[in-house]
């Protein structure tokens, strides 16, 4: 097997700082979900049932509970601190069956990079939903 040129180090070594830098971002992202969660429990706001939003637009049935962090609400977090995407694909039979969800690593900046939907900082999010999960 030939030596590693140099380009391939460099390929893998920025890789592996990009790998970091993400799960440094994910823990520090946990982090405040956490602080959310511990938040609306002292408060005694209960999590609810999630629903997930399918390709085709449909809202169906999840086998999560948690609280909706914004107004579309196509992101959660669980009653254990998991961050889910609520978007999802789904076949005909998901409108009875449901989904089952998949926890997503959670990041400090919501939509980075998109164009459509809602973009901005994790803490403006958990901000508003408290807001909003307070004022009901």
């Amino acid at each position: 097997m030939a030596e590693e040129s140099q380009r391939q180090t460099d390929a893998r070594r920025r890789h592996e700082l990009a790998a970091g830098a993400a799960q440094a971002e994910a823990q520090a992202a946990q982090q405040q979900l956490d602080a959310f969660v511990a938040r609306l429990r002292e408060l005694g706001i209960e999590p609810e049932p999630l629903q997930a939003t399918l390709l085709n637009g449909s809202r169906v049935k999840t086998d999560t509970t948690g609280w909706y962090l914004n107004k579309a609400r196509t992101l959660a977090v669980a009653a254990d601190g998991s961050y889910y995407q609520l978007v999802t694909a789904g076949t005909a039979l998901a409108r009875f069956t449901g989904v089952k969800l998949q926890p997503s690593q959670p990041t400090l900046v919501i939509g980075r990079g998109g164009r459509d939907g809602e973009t901005g900082d994790l803490a403006d999010f958990l901000a508003r939903a408290l807001e909003d999960y307070t004022n009901r």
